[in-house]
């Protein structure tokens, strides 16, 4: 475990370390920057030109030798205030670099940074830790081969540069190499280029800013999934008694008050309910004909029947004949009118609960 967060430490810092050199690089590169020109002669002998000014005014060239990575003579306040943030291009004569015309392959075309690296040694002084090194464009030549020329230098030559351009607080340096042609005239190879300063001189570090922003953005994913969890949890809590609350009614609607079940409550009170048309029929069987029924009105357990009929007192003897009522009795007195053909009678009886499957 130790092991593994060793690595991906390594991993993450050498992630932050390479995305801040490009930012410095790019930032030193295409900010708008003053561009110097350093021409370094063979005798030592070093000439400074403003390319691009930017917001510098115009300097007259100057030239100056160096002594322990200091320009001797100084450099006047208006130089000094140039080569501030700027960006120093130094060109170097053929010699005071190692120059070496080499042929490749036409197939070794995309592997020469490879192939020249793993053979500087051979072909310099130097090895590929201790030189800077840079070649022109590739050209064709006979025999389906490519011919370059390597420009080559010291790490150690070139510290006083460093040295000089740091000292006055320049953006980048980039070291040339200026090679001579066939023509007469000479190509340029750029050996080194790096940035002096941190993000352009603009106070701020990058690497950190880098730690900071892959900090914050951890600590955001944590949050985020504590968060989640948290919400995540209360969901599921919340889906557990609303479910549990459904069980419960559930039950509650099969269930009655006194834990029957409700299925079994209705078909009790089905079976112990008098059913209006079982009384209707009832009563039909038991009235004789010539009777005729023109109200009826069950109430709980009470049937109460109002009709015409010949012999009224008769009726009360043959309703307590039927299974299904008791206790017949009139509620009202029998009446009987001139322009009705028989008695009006109004009887009351008492209804048996025997309304189930086995009647």
């Amino acid at each position: 475990m130790i092991a593994m967060i060793s690595d991906l430490r390594g991993f993450f810092e050498a992630w932050i370390a390479a995305v801040a050199r490009a930012v410095d690089f790019g930032v030193s590169r295409y900010g708008r920057r003053p561009q110097i020109v350093l021409s370094a002669q063979d005798d030592d002998v070093i000439t400074a030109s403003v390319k691009s000014g930017g917001k510098s005014p115009a300097l007259p060239q100057m030239s100056f030798r160096l002594a322990d990575g200091r320009p001797d003579p100084g450099l006047p306040p208006d130089w000094q205030a140039a080569f501030r943030g700027s960006r120093i291009e130094m060109r170097m004569t053929s010699g005071r670099v190692l120059l070496r015309s080499l042929d490749f392959p036409k197939q070794a075309g995309d592997f020469l940074e490879g192939m020249i690296r793993a053979q500087i040694d051979r072909l310099t002084p130097w090895t590929a830790d201790n030189a800077v090194f840079g070649w022109d464009a590739p050209s064709m030549a006979a025999h389906e081969r490519i011919e370059l020329t390597l420009a080559a230098a010291s790490k150690q030559d070139i510290q006083p540069f460093i040295q000089f351009a740091s000292a006055l607080g320049a953006e980048s340096l980039a070291l040339c190499a200026m090679a001579p042609t066939a023509h007469g005239s000479s190509v340029k190879i750029k050996m080194f280029d790096q940035p002096l300063r941190r993000s352009g001189g603009r106070g701020f570090d990058t690497p950190r800013l880098l730690r900071a922003a892959l900090l914050s953005a951890g600590l955001a994913v944590a949050l985020s999934w504590v968060v989640a969890l948290y919400v995540g949890d209360n969901l599921d809590s919340e889906l557990q008694q609303l479910t549990r609350r459904i069980s419960e009614r559930r039950a509650a609607l099969r269930l009655g008050p006194n834990g029957a079940s409700t299925m079994g409550l209705l078909a009790k009170r089905k079976q112990t309910s008098p059913s209006s048309v079982v009384v209707l029929e009832a009563l039909s069987q038991a009235l004789p004909d010539g009777t005729y029924v023109t109200e009826l009105r069950v109430d709980g357990d009470k049937v109460q029947v109002v009709g015409m009929t010949q012999d009224a007192p008769s009726l009360i003897r043959l309703i307590e004949r039927s299974p299904q009522f008791a206790r017949a009795t009139f509620f009202a007195p029998t009446t009987r009118a001139a322009n009705e053909p028989g008695e009006r009678f109004h009887i009351e009886a008492h209804i048996t609960p025997t309304f189930g499957p086995g009647t």
